[in-house]
């Protein structure tokens, strides 16, 4: 995960890069690849979630990363105790910002890409964390477009900043990506869309100025490809399918014109998902296939397994059991191989929970509710629940599944953990399944515990 945008827009304003020999000498023996997976695993150790990969461990021992934001400074401390940041080989805080930084390890700030703080916040903390992280990420998405000197709503023909589009640029459009990933993990898309369009529209405009190095020009494209995927997501969760739809064959059409076969599998696999939710659940199937033709040129098979996932749940709203089944073993199979250094970052969330989770729903369209149950529950309970947003879809499928199964009063138990869970998230997607799930409860008022289940699903779509 990339430092600040802010902190990095500016190349002219600091010299050189200085390698950071310190880290590479912790590194040791481990390839970036694997030193990166350790990074990983040690933040899932203290309840983080980093997307740390070998370009990031590259661009740390490069020096181009003076100071890491907070969630790899939490992580970097638990994997080396009682080392500081300048034993790491990094610049200190008040140095790289040009403040006294706030809190350091005890008082976590939240910044871009170290989103949601420590996981014991209290609940009615979070509306008010949710918005100062939206500030502080929207400043980031402004810091994209304050590059090219005017913005992206510059009228065409106006004049625009003479300097060139460099690796800070790219950097800033890479950690706009980070930030409403980690934002979508804590909190939902609802209320993040509106906000996430204007860092869109930036990475755009930097495409337009153009970057003289290739390189330079082929991290852009990625980047806003994925930019591009990652605010169709906050539309497609949040209900807005036709603005899904747009923002993903805008990433389509990116990954064509940069030759990017790992942006064109992310670009179908997410339009994949958006057609079976949508009601078109051919095109879910083809869109999955287009993308595991895309990933065969790639070397992940969890990517493949994922996809297949995607596959697996057009069949399923197709009701073709059978092409269903066969997708989930092969998604099973491939997914059995485990990780490799060619996972594509974006992938963090494609754990064991999330295997079951998609499951679950699949069996869940061909109505096999006791089975997709099961599946729900195994996801709810693998869910690592200082992810909120994750915990409260898994909850929601089960607490569906277990209605239409019979199980009554256990569906209200589960619903009530969701409307719990919904006060520190909002995702329209989750509050459509609830409803659902009310509304095969309804009938059924007497059984224990459904009843207060429908007062407080009623209150709350009432204040809504």
């Amino acid at each position: 995960m990339a430092s600040s945008p802010v902190t990095e827009r500016d190349s002219t304003a600091r010299p050189a890069p200085r390698p950071n020999t310190a880290f590479r000498r912790l590194r040791g023996r481990l390839s970036p690849g694997e030193f990166a997976a350790s990074v990983r695993r040690a933040a899932r150790d203290i309840g983080e979630r980093v997307s740390c990969d070998a370009r990031y461990i590259g661009r740390v021992e490069s020096g181009e990363i003076r100071c890491p934001n907070y969630a790899y400074e939490r992580v970097f401390r638990h994997m080396f105790p009682g080392r500081s940041l300048t034993d790491l080989g990094f610049a200190p805080r008040e140095q790289v910002r040009g403040r006294t930084a706030r809190g350091c390890a005890h008082a976590p700030e939240a910044g871009p890409g170290a989103v949601g703080g420590d996981s014991d916040h209290h609940p009615a903390d979070t509306y008010e964390e949710s918005d100062v992280l939206r500030r502080v990420f929207m400043a980031g998405g402004a810091a994209a477009a304050a590059t090219l000197g005017s913005g992206p709503a510059q009228p065409p023909g106006s004049p625009r900043s003479s300097r060139p589009v460099g690796a800070a640029e790219a950097a800033a459009v890479e950690e706009a990506v980070r930030s409403i990933r980690l934002l979508d993990d804590r909190h939902g898309a609802d209320g993040l869309y509106r906000q996430a369009v204007q860092p869109l529209r930036a990475a755009y405009a930097l495409l337009d100025a153009g970057a003289q190095r290739r390189s330079v020009s082929d991290r852009l494209h990625a980047g806003t490809g994925e930019l591009a995927i990652s605010v169709g997501w906050l539309a497609h969760d949040s209900g807005r399918f036709d603005d899904a739809r747009s923002h993903y064959a805008e990433a389509l059409a990116t990954a064509r014109m940069a030759g990017d076969p790992g942006l064109e599998a992310h670009a179908f696999c997410n339009t994949a998902f958006l057609a079976r939710d949508a009601g078109r659940p051919r095109e879910a199937v083809r869109a999955a296939q287009a993308a595991q033709l895309a990933a065969g040129q790639l070397s992940s098979s969890r990517l493949l397994s994922l996809l297949a996932m995607r596959e697996a749940g057009g069949w399923a709203a197709m009701g073709d059991r059978s092409g269903c089944e066969t997708a989930l073993l092969r998604a099973q199979s491939l997914y059995a191989r485990g990780p490799a250094d060619a996972d594509p970052e974006w992938m963090s969330f494609y754990g064991e929970a999330e295997l079951e989770g998609l499951e679950a729903q699949c069996w869940s369209a061909l109505g096999h509710w006791e089975r997709a149950a099961h599946h729900a529950r195994r996801a709810a309970e693998l869910q690592d629940p200082h992810f909120v947003r994750n915990t409260a879809l898994f909850t929601a499928e089960l607490a569906g599944d277990l209605a239409r199964q019979g199980s009554l009063e256990e569906s209200a138990e589960a619903g009530g953990r969701v409307l719990d869970l919904l006060g520190r998230v909002r995702s329209a997607r989750i509050r459509g399944m609830l409803d659902t799930t009310a509304a095969v409860l309804a009938p059924a008022r007497r059984v224990a515990g459904v009843a207060a289940f429908l007062d407080r699903h009623a209150a709350g779509a009432a204040a809504a």
